[in-house]
């Protein structure tokens, strides 16, 4: 099996992610040190952007993972022979969480879950189950039935053709419906702010109560920043698979 090339990512690769971080960081630099009023100095501090933005990235972290362990395992039920009839009756079930407009997925939650970070979490949850469940399906689907025959030819049980066989060479399919459900994620989870859930939709939120635009800019431009710096990770995770 050939090994990654590593001389294929070159410096631009390592230059991306590093220049996304240094404007985060310089603009909320900027936004603490020199505010625009006493309202953004009283407002705005280095521990309240840390704490939001991790409050962003748990939230984002634990939706994405539970869509993960939900829509990898069931596009595999759907891929055996069995349960291939009833594949698209479970995407177009799925496919309702993308129909509707993430806000209202969000706002639907709260009658039944009450306001907080379980709330957004279910609803981020529902919206990335279809990514990833579509990518799973095409992966396994794609592969090339002959080189399944061969692997059962060779003795493989079914459960080792997969493992050995049809997973790696879906893996990369799949780690691009990861990298599309984790990007739209990190952009939705503004949306746990209207919930009070936290993360940097809560400096939306105040920024356009108190007319501040360098709280409106820096809620926005972060995730911005994070969905990019995440779509560029994961693209170079596919490229590493793809070369090995």
């Amino acid at each position: 099996m050939k090994k990654p090339q590593v001389s294929r990512l070159n410096p631009t690769s390592i230059l991306i992610p590093i220049l996304l971080l240094a404007i985060g960081i310089g603009f909320s630099c900027y936004v603490v040190e020199f505010p625009q009023d006493k309202i953004v100095e009283r407002f705005m501090s280095y521990e309240k952007i840390m704490r939001l933005l991790w409050q962003h990235i748990y939230i984002v972290s634990v939706s994405s993972g539970l869509a993960i362990a939900t829509s990898v395992p069931l596009g595999i039920f759907l891929t055996r022979t069995k349960y291939k009839r009833i594949a698209p009756k479970i995407v177009d079930i799925v496919n309702i969480g993308q129909t509707i407009p993430s806000l209202a997925i969000v706002a639907l939650f709260v009658g039944f879950m009450g306001i907080g970070a379980k709330t957004a979490i279910f609803a981020l949850w529902i919206y990335s189950l279809l990514p990833i469940l579509n990518n799973t399906l095409a992966g396994i689907l794609e592969v090339d039935p002959s080189t399944i025959e061969s692997a059962k030819g060779m003795g493989m049980k079914p459960s080792r053709v997969l493992i050995k066989v049809e997973l790696p060479l879906a893996l990369p399919i799949i780690i691009a419906g990861i990298r599309t459900a984790i990007t739209i994620n990190i952009g939705t989870a503004i949306l746990a702010g209207f919930v009070g859930a936290g993360g940097l939709g809560d400096l939306i939120i105040a920024g356009n109560n108190v007319s501040r635009w360098q709280m409106l800019v820096l809620g926005a431009s972060l995730p911005a920043l994070m969905a990019m710096f995440a779509d560029h990770l994961f693209g170079l995770l596919e490229k590493c698979i793809i070369n090995y």
